[in-house]
């Protein structure tokens, strides 16, 4: 049985949520999120709650459980706060500049990196080696966040790249002679 699937998420006032078939449509202060659901998987509406349950036994109802109300729960709170991820550039002339939806980046490399924003997805610099990537979909700011550090990856032994905000990079020591 699943821990997290048995936990209701609880729907705020303000938010809309449209159950029809297999698909689950979040509406709210910040805009509009849909998904298709598993058919192993049903979710019934109680007062201001959603409860997901699982459809039958099997291990792939089992498996999706956790996992659907999970997903639910990150679309609630996406259409009403919405996901932020930070971004810091380490090193000599590392810069970052927003533009509009690109981020124009300065990583040490011969050019420079324009990196265009999915439609969805917001990008400020507060600093010019600060970025912060927000947006309604968990899944996509994570990926566009995971893009942008995959340009530089921070190295091991002076930690020069692009990190997450709270990331530690555990330092190399150098070789001895």
């Amino acid at each position: 049985m699943s821990r997290v699937g048995k936990n209701p998420v609880s729907v705020p006032a303000n938010v809309e949520v449209r159950l029809s078939g297999s698909e689950v449509e979040v509406k709210g202060p910040l805009g509009i999120l849909r998904r298709e659901l598993v058919s192993d998987i049903s979710i019934e509406r109680k007062g201001e709650n959603l409860v997901v349950k699982a459809a039958n036994d099997s291990k792939h109802a089992n498996a999706m459980w956790g996992t659907t109300r999970a997903l639910l729960a990150n679309m609630v709170k996406g259409v009403t706060t919405g996901f932020e991820k930070r971004l810091t550039l380490v090193g000599v002339g590392y810069r970052a500049q927003a533009a509009d939806n690109v981020l124009n980046l300065t990583l040490g490399f011969s050019h420079p990196i324009a990196h265009k924003m999915p439609e969805g997805v917001k990008v400020e610099t507060p600093s010019q080696t600060e970025v912060v990537i927000k947006g309604m979909d968990k899944q996509q700011v994570g990926q566009v966040a995971a893009d942008v550090r995959a340009y530089r990856e921070p190295e091991p032994y002076k930690g020069k790249g692009v990190r997450y905000a709270d990331e530690v990079i555990v330092l190399k020591e150098t070789k001895k002679k």
